[in-house]
């Protein structure tokens, strides 16, 4: 287990806990290292761990009878992965794989459901967050529907770099398009667009975001909406502790 005294809670919702709840909570961790293309959980199957991401990245991704994924959100330093256990269920909803290497802290179910019922103020600011991913699933279903591949590809890059805490990264053509649903010519154009506006740099697959005002401007409403509601709600959850 990692000692509370030393363990620095880097992840957004366990630097928000009172002292005391975040060092019972990060008792129980242990810090872990995650791997680019790692499964954490896969749809349906029953979540064993908790993750609290405090350098790394995860897509939840959904899976379709064909064969397909489409990425239905982004979990970095900002949440959570394994947030159901809150509503008594221990299924996971999409298939959880790591899209952006690094640390985390990891913490059994049994340990997490026992925090649970100890920490009232946990218990709040993870309702409150389900809240968020809630309506973040709901924006990202309206934005595929309804906005262009290249604003949809601004979008899922500043999320990335935002939890990625870093202007580069790797990802793939091949990956992008399978994550947002739409043919790799799609993501190859919209890519080359961004890149001859001189947003970003891409070269086989290393990312580097060049001007980030430019790309939160071509990227589609969808993006700041997100950041508005994690912002509004997550202050109104502090505001009653």
């Amino acid at each position: 287990m990692t000692s509370t005294l030393t363990v620095l809670a880097t992840n957004r919702l366990l630097a928000a806990l009172p002292n005391k709840d975040r060092a019972r909570l990060l008792s129980q961790c242990e810090q872990v290292e995650l791997m680019i293309a790692e499964t954490l959980y896969r749809a349906g199957e029953p979540i064993s761990h908790v993750y609290f991401p405090t350098g790394s990245f995860v897509s939840m991704v959904m899976p379709s009878d064909d064969g397909a994924r489409l990425e239905v959100g982004l979990v970095g330093t900002e949440g959570m992965l394994g947030v159901t256990l809150v509503l008594g269920v221990d299924a996971a909803p999409f298939d959880a794989v790591v899209q952006g290497a690094g640390s985390a802290l990891r913490l059994t179910k049994a340990a997490f459901l026992h925090d649970l019922a100890q920490s009232p103020a946990l218990l709040q600011g993870l309702k409150h967050y389900l809240y968020v991913s809630i309506t973040q699933l709901a924006q990202t279903a309206a934005c595929n529907r309804y906005h262009v591949v290249e604003a949809r590809l601004a979008r899922w890059l500043l999320m990335s770099q935002d939890r990625a805490h870093s202007n580069c990264f790797h990802v793939t053509h091949l990956f992008l398009a399978f994550m947002l649903g739409v043919r790799r010519v799609g993501i190859t154009k919209a890519a080359n667009s961004l890149q001859q506006q001189k947003l970003i740099s891409y070269h086989r697959g290393d990312i580097t975001i060049i001007d980030r005002v430019g790309l939160e401007a071509a990227a589609c409403g969808c993006y700041r909406a997100g950041q508005e509601t994690y912002e509004r709600i997550m202050k109104e959850r502090q505001s009653l502790l």
